[in-house]
């Protein structure tokens, strides 16, 4: 039975070693270490994962064989295999067969010692960035067959693959002249001896039972040094005595170069920014334009080494600019870890005598073709550098984000990986915000801002708002608005409505991006997962902040107060607040005290059917008096009021409430005209009786009657326009948004297109000015009507009353058998009634004046209102010229609609 020690996986190997070789446990040491070094390697595949590359590929080498056949065979057995989905990793099995299909012990695979491993491509190592990479799996540098052609070679590049593991910053492999001298052994422990053992572990399947002495290669290395005529003296680099350098010299300076570390031939050119081999040195135009080539890579880590050095110590530059320096120094390990393993290699060379000229060392040929991928990857990053120069925050994750917007899937994958790492504080910022509604915001580095002086009531308009330089470029503007109110609600909830409940009952909180890996997964799926949870957080806070608003705080009963008494919708309030208010308004209103008319109010509420509204909607009720000027009576200065506070400000702000006391204002002087013309009809009815023994005011009286007709038919048609065409269409249109809005923003707007909508059509707005003022000289003209009525209907009736007097006292006389009248009386009398007709011509006369400034100011109205770009108001003035009275009179009246509109259009 065998002992435990013999059951071990070490011992295992070694003697499955030496049964491969043939050797005893002492000749198969190298082996045995080399296969300890694979099985404990973590590499990833050289190739690409494509199932269908593998699959086409055995089917090329049965076909290769002659096995037309098999070939045949096999597509018909994957095709049911890819059919029934049973195995996860075809991928692998496939790969597993056609390794197994190719023999690794034939003779034209075998290395001819150790140091041979390196003849073939540099294996490339484990990678934690996504990477894309279509070449073949190996480069077979073997210089035998120099005469081929280039493009024989070309395409099987092999790649070092710099990559992204950890957020480590190294300050990188910097190995001492010491260690490179030949005859001495690579010593150091750590990460660089590690990466050595793991060179070739991506090759030891190569190994076989039969090693060749290291004589022969030194022989082959003889052999091909002499072939490409180069110089092996000195190979330790000293330069005494010498004008000709070594390519082995060349190597070992070019990778103190790769590390941005001056060599002593190869030296940075300030003046140039570039690397350049010393003019002095005797070199051949190839050599010196390769290791130019070469040179470039140094030149590239040093402008990235420069920004990352310069930016990890700005704290200023935020958390997103030191994720972005994180993901650069994760990129420059990576790059290290292949400087480590080239530097391993020369180690190997020196460790075990091989020539430059032998088939497994290093060349500057053999640099270029393992520095390919890593030169395109350092170019990559240097001109996100450059592009991301004077960046930070969103700005930042904007630039890189750009640049994965390329059709090369390796530099697109690197560049996510990189957007990844940069955009996770973005994130963090954002669901903490989303989530939480907090913000800190350090170094100004996410798109939304807060001011910390504005106070509590103007915490919605004005404490935040979007930095529109750093919102990222794969959060479109509608997500950032929505992102904002998302947060904005959560803060006013808790500060204004002081509604502690918390967001995670409001909201259903999902997993924030807790790693850069799950950051780099949330942008593989921007439509769906990304952006979902913002419509869903937007959705959910949204619809509980209008909830809180609607049933706490009433705001559409609100809204429908300011139109009932504001807008004077409650109209038997309103008439009734008129009749009680006429004798206080016809004071002067340096007369009129504030809490008379609160009385008066409240006596109206009480008796019309305002009184059965909510208690809190009549407590905010109020009377307001504006500023007086000389000559003002209370029908100018009385307005009335309605106090908002707390939740619903935000909705009826100090702007929106001096609108609605301008329309308010605009409507009481219309609803005045409205009712002094009523009063005028009243009295003409009324009085029409008393005064027909006065013929000689039949003429005085008909002419008040038209010109009243007139005026009332202007008034009733401006006030149908104003309180169905204006209020209630646009009333009609909030009270529709409101219902379907879907956040506080949306009611705000509508709210303010409402009474943007209002003021313009009221012609209250600065367009309208000319309109309005035409309008007030109307009004002007029927308070002067009024007037002018009142004294004839005053002189009238006081005149027929003495007349009645005078013939009643002469009936009483001749009752009492007396003379009705003495000639002195008769006489008196007569002059009295022939005063009171001179003045009438007199009162037919203003009256005609009246009529002509009244009939002239509304022809001027009538003639703006056709030029406006307004169609209802072109459609009231043929309302209120029906008859086309002032058509004819006024050229300007009898152009056609259209061409009117035309008109307008070119003015």
């Amino acid at each position: 039975m065998a002992s435990p020690d013999q059951k071990s996986p070490n011992v295992l190997l070694q003697t499955l070693c030496c049964r491969i070789l043939g050797k005893g446990e002492a000749d198969v040491a190298q082996q045995f270490q080399y296969a300890v070094r694979v099985i404990g390697s973590n590499f990833a595949p050289t190739v690409e994962r494509d199932e269908f590359l593998v699959a086409e590929k055995i089917k090329k080498e049965l076909v290769r064989q002659g096995r037309e056949e098999s070939a045949a065979l096999f597509s018909e057995l994957y095709r049911k295999l890819y059919s029934q989905g049973i195995l996860k990793n075809r991928w692998s099995i496939l790969y597993l067969l056609l390794s197994l299909s190719e023999d690794p012990r034939k003779p034209s695979s075998k290395v001819s010692n150790f140091a041979t491993l390196f003849a073939q491509a540099l294996p490339r190592d484990a990678h934690s960035t996504p990477y894309y990479y279509a070449r073949p799996q190996t480069l077979p540098l073997n210089y035998q067959d120099r005469n081929a052609q280039p493009g024989q070679s070309s395409g099987s590049m092999g790649s070092s693959g710099i990559s992204s593991i950890g957020l480590y910053a190294p300050n990188g492999p910097t190995p001492t002249p010491q260690s490179l001298l030949p005859g001495q052994s690579y010593q150091r422990a750590g990460v660089g001896d590690c990466l050595r053992q793991q060179l070739g572990a991506r090759l030891a399947w190569t190994l076989t039972a039969g090693q060749p002495t290291l004589q022969n290669s030194s022989s082959k290395g003889v052999s091909a040094a002499a072939s490409r005529n180069v110089p092996r003296t000195r190979r330790e680099g000293d330069l005494s005595g010498s004008v000709e350098i070594t390519e082995a010299f060349l190597v070992r300076d070019i990778l103190y170069v790769f590390q941005g570390i001056d060599g002593k031939v190869i030296k940075m050119v300030n003046s140039e920014n570039c690397y350049k081999v010393d003019g002095k040195v005797s070199l051949s135009k190839s050599l010196r334009d390769t290791t130019s080539r070469l040179a470039e890579l140094g030149w590239l880590h040093n402008k990235i080494r420069k920004y990352t050095d310069q930016r990890s110590m700005d704290r200023a530059f935020g958390l997103v600019g030191q994720s972005f320096c994180a993901a650069l120094n994760q990129e420059l390990k990576e790059y290290y870890r292949l400087l480590s393993v080239l530097h391993s290699q020369l180690q190997v060379e020196d460790d075990q005598g091989v020539n430059l000229g032998s088939e497994s060392s290093l060349t500057l040929r053999r640099l270029l073709v393992w520095t390919y991928d890593p030169k395109i990857r350092l170019k990559t990053l240097a001109a996100l550098v450059d592009h991301c120069q004077g960046r930070k925050g969103g700005e930042l994750a904007s630039a890189v984000h750009a640049y994965s917007k390329t059709g090369d899937p390796y530099m697109r994958s690197l560049v996510q990986h990189i957007l990844g790492l940069v955009s996770h504080p973005v994130l963090n910022f954002l669901y903490r915000w989303i989530y939480d509604g907090e913000l800190e915001d350090t170094y100004h580095e996410f798109f939304v801002a807060s001011d910390p002086t504005v106070k509590t009531d103007r915490l919605w308009h004005d404490k935040y708002s979007l930095r529109k330089s750093m919102i990222p470029s794969f959060i479109t503007m509608d997500h950032s608005r929505k992102v904002l109110l998302i947060g904005k609600s959560i803060n006013f909830l808790h500060q204004v409505c002081h509604d502690q409940t918390p967001s995670s009952k409001t909201i259903a909180v999902a997993k924030s991006a807790e790693s850069p890996k799950d950051a780099a997964e949330m942008f593989t799926d921007l439509e769906n997962a990304f952006q979902g949870k913002i419509d869903a957080a937007y959705f959910e806070t949204s619809k509980y902040l209008l909830d809180v608003l609607n049933k706490k705080y009433k705001l559409l009963e609100h809204m429908q107060a300011m139109r009932r008494y504001l807008l004077l919708g409650q109209g038997d309030f309103i008439r009734h607040l008129m009749d009680l208010l006429k004798p206080e308004l016809a004071r002067p209103a340096t007369t009129l005290y504030q809490h008379n008319l609160t009385g008066i109010l409240e006596t109206a509420v009480r008796a019309t059917n305002a009184q059965f509204d909510n208690p809190e909607i009549l407590k905010r009720l109020d009377v307001r008096l504006l500023e007086v000027s000389p000559g003002d009576t209370g029908w100018d200065v009385f307005s009335l009021d309605y106090h908002v506070d707390g939740p619903i400000a935000t909705v009826f702000t100090r702007e929106c409430m001096s609108h609605y006391l301008r329309v308010f204002n605009f409507l009481w002087r219309a609803k005045r005209m409205e009712y002094i013309l009523t009063d005028i009809w009243k009295g003409h009815m009324c009085n029409a009786k008393l005064l027909k023994n006065m013929p000689e005011l039949s003429g005085v009286l008909h002419q008040c009657h038209v010109l009243a007709s007139e005026m009332v038919h202007f008034i009733h048609q401006m006030q149908y326009y104003i309180t169905f065409e204006v209020l209630e269409c646009s009333w009609d249109e909030l009270w529709n948004k409101v219902q379907q809005a879907q956040d506080l923003d949306h009611i705000i707007a509508a709210h303010e297109v409402f009474l943007d909508t209002i003021i313009s059509r009221c012609l209250l707005d600065t367009d309208s000015r000319t309109l309005l003022n035409q309008l007030r000289a109307v009004f002007d003209q029927i308070l002067e009507f009024q007037n002018a009525q009142d004294t004839l209907y005053r002189s009238a009736l006081e005149e027929l009353q003495l007349r009645l007097q005078f013939e009643e006292r002469k009936k009483e006389r001749e009752l009492e058998g007396e003379w009705g009248v003495t000639a002195s009386e008769e006489e008196e009398e007569n002059k009295r009634i022939k005063e009171f007709q001179d003045s009438i011509p007199k009162m037919c006369s203003q009256l005609r004046l009246l009529t002509h400034f009244y009939q002239g100011i509304v022809q001027q109205f009538l003639v703006l209102l056709t030029t406006s770009s307004d169609e209802s108001l072109q459609f009231l003035s043929f309302r209120l010229d029906f008859n086309e009275h002032y058509k004819a009179r006024e050229p300007r009246l009898r152009v056609s609609l259209g061409t009117r509109g035309r008109r307008a259009s070119h003015i």
